[in-house]
This record gives structure tokens, sequence and C-alpha cells, in this order.
């Protein structure tokens, strides 16, 4: 009897620890009070910081969606042709090549953005065209770091589908194309929206290569609290947390109806 009851108190307090600081900061958000601390528990409930949400705030989200959302969809692609060449395709050395495609997630991220920023610095210097200073340049370095949980995720699909269903289509006439169309990609269409949430959510998030590579027209949302936390507190900073934390869970509840949490867990451990 004594080891569930430890195991009930050990898992409450797991719990607890995972969630207070979303919670601290959730109610902070509403306190009225114009201290640049966090007050919690909030002595008067109010949206004011909502509404004093710096306008620049807004543009670092609309940055980091647009590369987000782009960074997804190429993410998804190139994890869909190169997962097809490693689990369908004839390839040799093929554990070589799945080896090679999770290097970039195991390099620390801090060090491939500042490769990134010597590598088109040298670009800059050839072509007088300089990357880091575009969006494109951080889509660019996101890439490398998102298209190894797209690979994941669909190659896991990918194996669980048994090639005989697509060679039975193929022996009733079926072309190469309407067989992908028809028979691969909706077996494995929910390995590539798990791959799509990975890499969305870890461009949206990023910090350490987009600290090298972002410019005030390009600035990205976490670069731009990260700045303005290492000189002051904003108040405003948690009603913005507090919004990315929703729009978070949102897209957990979304995923969870499409493809189950459970599947996104155990593909991430098979990356």
């Amino acid at each position: 009897m004594r080891m569930p009851r430890l195991s009930t108190v050990i898992a409450v307090g797991a719990l607890a620890f995972l969630l207070l600081p979303f919670i601290v900061v959730i109610g902070a958000s509403f306190d009225t009070s114009n201290q640049f601390a966090i007050q919690f528990p909030p002595r008067n409930l109010s949206f004011m910081r909502y509404t004093e949400i710096n306008p620049k705030y807004i543009d670092a989200v609309i940055n980091s969606t647009i590369i987000a959302v782009i960074v997804s969809l190429l993410a998804a692609a190139f994890g869909l042709a190169a997962s097809l060449g490693i689990v369908r395709g004839s390839l040799a050395g093929r554990e070589i090549f799945k080896s090679f495609f999770r290097l970039p997630v195991q390099i620390p991220l801090i060090v491939t953005g500042a490769v990134f920023l010597q590598f088109f610095s040298w670009i800059g210097s050839f072509t007088g065209f300089y990357p880091a200073r575009s969006l494109a340049g951080v889509v660019l370095a996101h890439l490398i770091v998102t298209i190894p949980y797209a690979i994941g995720s669909i190659a896991a699909m990918l194996e669980r589908l048994h090639p005989s269903y697509e060679e039975a289509a193929q022996s009733l006439g079926a072309s190469n194309w309407s067989v992908f169309w028809n028979v691969t990609f909706p077996s494995i269409r929910p390995g590539v929206a798990v791959g799509l949430f990975y890499a969305f959510a870890v461009s949206f998030g990023d910090v350490p290569i987009a600290l090298f590579l972002v410019r005030d027209k390009t600035m990205t949302l976490p670069v731009q609290v990260f700045n303005d936390m290492q000189v002051d507190f904003q108040p405003s900073i948690l009603a913005l947390s507090t919004l990315v934390i929703i729009l978070s869970l949102v897209m957990m509840l979304v995923i969870q109806k499409l493809v189950g949490l459970d599947f996104v867990l155990s593909s991430r451990q098979k990356r």
C-alpha cells in the first residue's frame, strides 16, 4: 500500500513542478500592478497588460510565424522525399544515411547558429548578397535542424506500412504516382502532420540560431523577448507568453485529434 501512495505523491509533485511556472506566468499576466516584477497571485484581475503589448512584438510574431510556416512545409517535403528514399529505396548504407540525417540535432544549436553566420558571410563576400540579413537565411538554417524531425516521424509511418499494400496496387495496374497518392500518402499522413508540428514548434521557438541571423526587419519573437529581458523586465511579456502558451495548447489539442500525442512522442524517440 505504501508504494502506490508514494508513487502518487511523486507523480503529483512532478506534475506540480512542471505546471507551476506556467501557472505563475499566466496568473501574473492578469495583475494590474505597475511594478516591473512578477506579482503572483495577482492582486486585481485585469487585461491591462494584454492591451499594452508593444507593436514590435506583434511584428516579431508575424516574422516568427512566416518563418515557421515556410520551414515546416519545406521540412515536411524534404523529409517525405528523404524518408521514401531511405525506407523504400535501394540505398546502400541505409543506416549511414539515417545517422547522417540525425547529425544536425546532435550539434548544439548555438554552434549551428555561429556556423551559419560565418557561412552566410562567406557567401556574401563573393555574391554581395548576405542571407543572414533576410528571412531566407533564417529559413535555411532552421531547415537543417527541422528536417531530421520530419524524417523521424514520416519514416516511422513508412516502416509501419507493409510494402505488400503498394505492391498489390501496382499489380492491379496502378502507376507509381497513383500508388503514392492513393495508398502510401494516406497511410503516412499522420507522420507528415507530426513532422509539420515539430518543424513549426522548433522554428518558432528557436533562439540560439536566430540570435546570430536576425536583424531589425527579420526579428523573431523569441529573440526579441530575449534581447529585451537582457535590459529590463516588461510586464507585457507576461501577457505575450500567456498567448503563446495558449497557442501551444491549441496545437497540442489539434495534434491529439489528428494523430494522438502517443504517436508524436514515440516518433520522437525513434528519430
